[in-house]
């Protein structure tokens, strides 16, 4: 068998900046301050521009930074907070960990994303907040999400974990919302050595209750004017982010033509390719395919030395940490097609052409058997 396809490689990312890297490690290490410093601070004003907001908060893991936001809301114990079932576990831990119920309203079967026809049912007198989630690197339909929750009054916070980059009719991914939120995972489009995340607000009142609660609620050391916690990103994550901020448009614009490759080549096979609605800009963190034959298109892509993943296999409802929310299967019929056929592919900047040609080869390969 020839040499895999990757289906996420890091390595070549870092050895295009290395110097970059070293250099930005190299000062943190110098100046021997790596807390709440100036890398920290430079990163947070460079992020808030570049989202078009006027506020950024610098915080330990995009966790975090959902769990801050519904908190900086006033979400609490007894409220009700609707979101989707097809994300990652975060989006419903932030809720569950401030005593809120997380309430699922099924995704549109096109963009995989939360359906704001299926939001208004699931409003009740508890609802405090809605939680869209932009999968994969594709917004939401915001106009549809924010017109709900204007007429009955709830805040939105974007989980744009997947998503830095992305726009929605002109208008950047975190930016729309009340507060938006950011993941600096490793495999992130921007990401960090390790956790870290970043909260995106145009409220200064907003923006310096998060900041009290990430450092135990303190502004004077050693007096705490609220129980907070420990959520700051470090400085040295905060340098290496800072020289990867000046390279995400160029990495993302790589994405976007690999992802366009693939839709060319797999549009005419049985299989639904992703959809980007007119006026939006896709991210591409992942390129997702879906299929009936999902698991023998996984196994042929394994023999052939080509990576892939499931994003993911089972929804939110149906785990068994909410089993006492009282959901069964069936409700959200969409959601729980789509993790029965979803497949990703590989998709990084630096995927070769060559790699991308055996992507295809091997998928119109499968499909014409």
């Amino acid at each position: 068998m020839s040499s895999s396809v990757p289906f996420l490689d890091l390595v070549r990312q870092h050895r295009s900046i290395r110097k970059e890297i070293k250099e930005a490690v190299g000062g943190v290490l110098e100046s021997q301050r790596f807390v709440l410093g100036e890398n920290g601070r430079a990163l947070e004003k460079a992020v808030a521009k570049y989202s078009g907001t006027k506020f950024a908060v610098g915080l330990a893991s995009g966790s975090d930074a959902l769990y801050l936001a519904l908190w900086a809301m006033g979400v609490g114990p007894g409220d009700e907070v609707i979101t989707t079932p097809f994300t990652f576990f975060a989006t419903a831990s932030a809720i569950s960990r401030l005593g809120a119920k997380p309430v699922f309203a099924d995704i549109d079967a096109k963009t995989f994303n939360l359906d704001p026809s299926q939001i208004c049912s699931k409003i009740t007198s508890r609802s405090k907040a809605i939680v869209p989630v932009h999968l994969f690197g594709l917004c939401c339909d915001m106009d549809g999400i924010l017109g709900a929750a204007k007429k009955h009054g709830l805040s939105v916070v974007e989980d744009a974990a997947q998503a830095f980059g992305a726009e929605y009719r002109g208008r950047r991914a975190g930016s729309m919302g009340d507060i938006g939120c950011f993941s600096f995972y490793p495999t992130k489009n921007l990401g960090a050595a390790g956790d870290g995340g970043m909260l995106v607000t145009s409220s200064a009142q907003r923006d310096q209750k998060v900041r009290l609660k990430r450092d135990h609620g303190s502004k004077i050391k050693y007096h705490h004017e609220l129980i907070g916690i420990n959520s700051r990103l470090d400085e040295l994550q905060a340098a290496m982010l800072r020289v990867k901020l000046k390279y995400v448009g160029k990495w993302n614009a790589k994405r976007q033509r690999i992802a366009a490759r693939y839709n060319e080549a797999f549009k005419n096979l049985p299989l639904q390719i992703p959809f980007t609605p007119d006026g939006y800009q896709h991210a591409w963190h992942l390129y997702s395919v879906l299929s009936p034959k999902r698991e023998a298109l996984s196994r042929f892509l394994e023999i052939k030395g080509i990576g892939a993943a499931v994003y993911y296999p089972l929804p939110l409802h149906l785990q068994p940490c909410y089993r006492s929310l009282g959901y069964h299967a069936g409700d959200f019929p969409v959601s729980e097609r789509v993790v029965r056929e979803i497949l990703a592919l590989p998709m990084f900047p630096e995927l070769s052409g060559a790699e991308q040609d055996r992507v295809i080869a091997a998928i119109r390969m499968f499909f014409k058997r």
